[in-house]
């Protein structure tokens, strides 16, 4: 049975999210949400926690998975960024954008794209989700909650715990998430390429919107 924090959206209970980062430092997976919509997150280097989160999801190992950071000094010790990304990156986070980087050794081969050896990062811009990584001490590994065949994020914490009560270690609620997805860009080659337009307006970083 999954257990469920109800966690002050603004002024977050630290009790809780001290033993929430405990459970996933266990190995646990669990739905915390995001400035996107709820997502599954766990572990970085546990292997189990990853192939149990990739289950819950059905997805395999050529879905991105995104590393959620604090902030930019996390995020170049996983992805190689070069002077022009990183400006790039330093007006776009926090916030919701998720960006397709070169991984660096750090992170698991059997973390990034198989083909490609890329990595999903992003810094979020929700304070619970922070405050969490914070407590947390090192990015998460996620991916958005999507259930099995299924298009749509789910955003209700309670049908969260209910649906998955049996495969996730906790759900932690701090209300509804916006329910609109990240924008994805990809950095891997020499100019960025929009893959999702999302919350993320790309006009903020120069870039000319897909349907434009």
């Amino acid at each position: 049975m999954s257990q469920l924090f109800e966690v002050h959206p603004d002024n977050p209970q630290p009790r809780l999210l001290k033993q929430a980062a405990q459970i996933l430092h266990a190995g646990g997976v669990a739905a915390v949400p995001t400035d996107s919509s709820y997502a599954l997150v766990c572990h970085l280097d546990d292997k189990g926690a990853a192939e149990k989160l990739r289950r819950i999801r059905q997805v395999d190992d050529k879905h991105h998975l995104t590393l959620l950071c604090r902030d930019l000094s996390e995020l170049a010790t996983y992805a190689r960024v070069d002077n022009r990304q990183y400006r790039l990156l330093k007006h776009a986070t926090p916030g919701p954008f998720t960006f397709i980087l070169e991984a660096t050794k750090e992170v698991p081969r059997r973390l990034s794209h198989p083909s490609r050896r890329t990595i999903g990062l992003r810094v979020p811009e929700h304070k619970v989700l922070q405050l969490l990584l914070a407590e947390f001490g090192q990015p998460l590994l996620a991916t958005t909650l999507i259930p099995p065949g299924e298009h749509e994020a789910m955003n209700e914490p309670q049908d969260i715990r209910e649906r998955f009560q049996k495969q996730l270690q906790l759900v932690v609620d701090s209300g509804a998430c916006p329910m609109q997805p990240t924008t994805v860009i990809d950095l891997s080659g020499d100019e960025p390429v929009i893959v999702r337009q999302g919350r993320g307006d790309v006009t903020l970083l120069g870039l000319t919107p897909l349907d434009d």
